[in-house]
C-alpha cells in the first residue's frame, strides 16, 4: 500500500491521486530517457515465463475477460479493474494527466517507458495491446508493435515497455 503524504489513506500501488484528499501520490522525471538505438530484438530469459494457473487471481471481470500485469522485475501484479482502456507510462512532476496506470514506482524512467507509452484494451473478450507512439517502443514477446496499431495479447505474453518487462495474465 501507499500512504498519501497529506492525509496518510492508504491506497494501493499504482494509483496517481489520493482516494480521501485527492493529493498527487507519486513524483516522477520530466521527460522520457532515450535509450540506445538497438537493432534486432530485446531477448528475454526464458525463466520469467511462469505457470499461470499458480498465479494469483486478483481482478474484477471487465468486458467478459479479466487482466492483471504482472511486473516481472519486481513480481508485483497490478490487477486492471472498472474501466475497458487503460493507459500505462509514468507520470513526471508537472504532468496534468498521468496514466491510468503508473509505472513510475517500477524505475519506469531508467527503464525507457514514457509519459504515456501504450494503451491495453478489452472489447468483447479480447485483450488488446497498442503502443501510443512512444519513444523507445512497445513489444510482445521480444517482436515489436507498430505505433497506433492494435495487437491481440494472449494469456502469458511478455509486454516489453522501452526495457520494462511486464507479462500480461488474462482470465475468461
Amino acid at each position: 500500500m501507499i500512504e498519501c503524504p497529506n492525509c496518510k489513506n492508504k491506497e494501493y500501488p499504482g494509483a496517481l491521486f489520493c482516494g480521501q484528499c485527492g493529493a498527487q501520490l507519486t513524483k516522477g522525471n520530466d521527460a522520457t530517457q532515450s535509450l540506445s538505438r538497438e537493432t534486432g530484438n530485446i531477448l528475454f530469459d526464458s525463466a520469467i515465463i511462469r505457470n499461470i494457473k499458480d498465479l494469483p487471481q486478483t481482478t474484477t471481470t471487465v468486458e467478459e475477460a479479466t487482466v492483471t500485469l504482472h511486473i516481472l522485475d519486481t513480481g508485483q501484479f497490478l490487477p486492471l479493474m472498472g474501466q475497458d482502456t487503460f493507459t500505462l507510462g509514468r507520470l513526471s512532476q508537472g504532468q496534468s494527466q498521468g496514466p491510468d496506470i503508473d509505472l513510475t514506482d517500477y524505475n519506469a524512467y531508467m527503464q525507457g517507458v514514457s509519459r504515456v507509452h501504450a494503451s491495453i484494451s478489452i472489447d468483447k473478450g479480447r485483450v488488446y495491446l497498442t503502443d501510443l507512439g512512444s519513444v523507445n517502443g512497445t513489444r510482445i514477446n521480444g517482436v515489436r508493435l507498430e505505433p497506433h496499431s492494435n495487437r491481440s495479447l494472449q494469456n502469458g505474453d511478455i509486454i516489453i515497455l522501452g526495457k520494462l518487462k511486464i507479462q500480461a495474465i488474462i482470465r475468461y
